[in-house]
Order: C-alpha cells, then structure tokens, then sequence
C-alpha cells in the first residue's frame, strides 16, 4: 500500500486502489497484470492461430448440441461487449438463446438496442424480471451495508440466470462478453463477490427486511454442481477475435444494427451509471473510469494522455445530477435525507460481513474452485 498519492506512469491507475504496487519505474501491478495476460493464451496467438481455436471452440459447441434447439447461451445486457458477441455467436453458425436480466433500471436506449439486435440476428430471447419489491429491498440492503459491492446482486442474478437457463434446456455452452481487451484490470477493493451467494444472503439478512424467495441464485456447491456433474463451460469468445478494437465495434454496430453508444462503459443502467458516476467516487473516492480506461491503454486502444483527458470531463451538471439523486430515491421509495444519511455512513467492506472468504471449510473450496476453473476458457 503507498503511503502518499501516486499514479501510475504507464496507465492512469492510482493510490485511492490502497492495494496499489508500483515497481522501480512506477508502473502499477494492474497494468503489469494486465499486458501479462495480453500476452498470455490465446490472446498471444497469431490471427490464424486464433482462427483455428475460434473453429475447435465451435465444432466442440455444435456437436454437443446437436439434435438441440439452441446450443448456447449469451448474456445480454445492451452493452457493446455483449451484443457483439450475440452478433459473433450467429455469425459462427451457433444458435443462440439470449438471455436478459431486468433489474427494473434499465436505461431506454438499453431496451431499444437489445430490441433492435434480437430483431436482426433472429435470436430468441429470455428475459428474467425480478420481483421488484425483493430487489429493491436488496439494493438497500446493500447501500445500508455501506460496501462499494452495490452492484455485485445484479452482477449475481445475471451469473445465476445464465446458469439456470443453460441447466433447463441441458445446454452445456455459456458464452460470455467478458474478455481481457476490455476488461483486464479488476480491483477487489472496488467491487466483490460476484459469485459469492453467502455474502449476498448475510447482507440482507442483516439489513434487508424480506426475505429473497425468488431472487436468482448461486451457491458455491450449485456452481460446482452445474460445472462438474452437468458439465456446463463458459466461454470468453471475444479472446480468440482477432484485433478486437472498441472503437470499430461500436462503429459497426451502428451501422449494422443501428445500435447506439452510451455515454460511459456500463451506461445501459442507470443504476450502475449512478453507482460509478457518482456513489463511487463521491463516498469511497473510487472511479471507475480509472479502470475502464486503464484496460484500453494496456489494450493500445487508447493514449494515456487522451485518458486523462477524459478523466476530466464532468460526468453530470448540478441539475442534471439533482434530477438522477430524485429518480434514484424515488424508485428506491427512499427520501433524499435517507439518501444522504445512507451516503456517509462509516464505509465497510466485503471482509466486514460474513461470506465465503470469512469460512475457513468454503474459503478451501473456493480456492480450489478459482485454481481449478473449468468453466472458463
């Protein structure tokens, strides 16, 4: 941890990460990590190399489900990363079931993207809706947590989902938007426990008052379960594409979808826009942006001097920024004084709550699960 305020010299990563390293010549551990797994498999492979995995990848994904209505299933939530590779998927010769998960925030422009690519690509969708009033009193349970893992129960919903609907229709392929182009660094003092079902559980048990009933979930067993006894895999395809640039994929899919960008990285909810834009930075001193833009510098998508830049730029205006706290509060059927009570409350984290790290019998099973990993590829 540094004592004093640094930024990194090769990316734009600084000291409000408290677990922040930087080595003789002020580079920081997260960019360092992150061009070691650019240069890691399969990313390290030549086009046609990674042209031969990409065709391995989906003869394997044919032939375990043949005979099937759809062969794999891809997360969407609107976003750039996903609804390429929907496009990508269908464009291999896959047959994708999408599936969608609407925590009640969608933003409008995200609704119409996800309608215009599920259009064009023919693909059938499934669309999870949680029940409202429990999701919404998880959320506040969370906020009263006062971690920054605000998001991490849409992050779970969405994994618990994709999972219950590859086991319902005996799909053994989730192909998955995440990929190390943009999303190589990951700071865990900034967000925590996206898989971990017990942490979700405490905190509302804790704060919440109903009970999740009918919340999407995922236990650590019910994860081994689905990945060892039913064989279920995930797949980061965008890893095997060559030159994946953000830019030009934006670009096309514009042009061929009529897909429209968001103003920031995750701007297909306005929850998570709020979260990063302003609960972040504002009550833990942590932005986002530093991270995202930290990816496409180490990607060579982006100069770190054009980073800076936009790190700069304001994120709202005061009266747009008054209007996003009244449409947060007044979803959340809290008033801006709750609001702002909830806003500085002593600051915890995923360690100060019980989870799976927290027990020493799941703590075991959960690093032999993150060495093992077979779900990924």
């Amino acid at each position: 941890m540094s004592e004093k305020y640094q930024v990194c010299k090769r990316c734009i990563m600084d000291t409000t990460d408290p677990d922040i390293v930087f080595d003789e010549n002020g580079y920081c551990n997260h960019c360092t990590g992150a061009i070691a797994k650019l240069n890691s498999y399969p990313l390290n492979l030549h086009k046609g190399e990674k042209d031969r995995e990409l065709e391995k990848i989906v003869k394997k994904i044919q032939k375990t489900g043949i005979k099937k209505k759809y062969d794999c299933v891809v997360g969407v939530s609107g976003g750039a990363d996903s609804s390429y590779t929907l496009y990508l998927v269908k464009k291999l010769g896959l047959r994708p079931l999408a599936v969608h998960v609407d925590n009640g925030w969608n933003s409008e422009l995200s609704v119409i993207n996800i309608e215009k690519l599920i259009s064009k690509l023919e693909v059938d969708l499934h669309t999870f809706v949680l029940d409202w009033d429990e999701f919404k009193d998880l959320q506040l349970s969370f906020l009263k947590s006062s971690t920054p893992d605000l998001e991490i129960p849409t992050d779970h919903a969405l994994i618990a989902a994709l999972y219950y609907v590859a086991s319902k229709y005996n799909i053994k392929y989730i192909i998955s938007g995440h990929n190390l182009i943009t999303e190589s660094i990951a700071v865990p003092k900034w967000s925590h426990g996206h898989y971990d079902w017990r942490y979700i559980k405490n905190i509302q048990k804790k704060f919440g008052t109903k009970k999740l009933k009918k919340f999407p979930n995922l236990s650590l067993f019910k994860i081994l379960y689905e990945q060892v006894l039913r064989g279920i895999t995930m797949i980061r395809i965008l890893n095997y594409v060559s030159d994946y640039d953000k830019k030009e994929i934006v670009e096309f899919l514009g042009k061929e979808f009529g897909w429209k960008n968001y103003p920031t990285k995750h701007g297909e909810s306005v929850y998570t826009y709020f979260i990063q834009s302003y609960i972040l930075p504002k009550k833990f001193n942590y932005d986002k942006r530093k991270m995202h833009l930290s990816n496409l510098i180490c990607a060579g998508q982006i100069t770190r001097e054009d980073a800076l830049k936009k790190l700069q730029e304001n994120l709202f205006t005061d009266n747009e920024l008054k209007e996003m706290i009244n449409y947060v509060c007044d979803k959340l059927d809290i008033t801006t004084k709750e609001f702002d009570a909830l806003m500085i409350l002593p600051n915890k984290s995923y360690y100060d709550y019980p989870s799976y790290e927290t027990h020493i019998f799941l703590k075991v099973l959960r690093n032999i699960f993150k060495k093992w990993k077979p779900m990924q590829t």
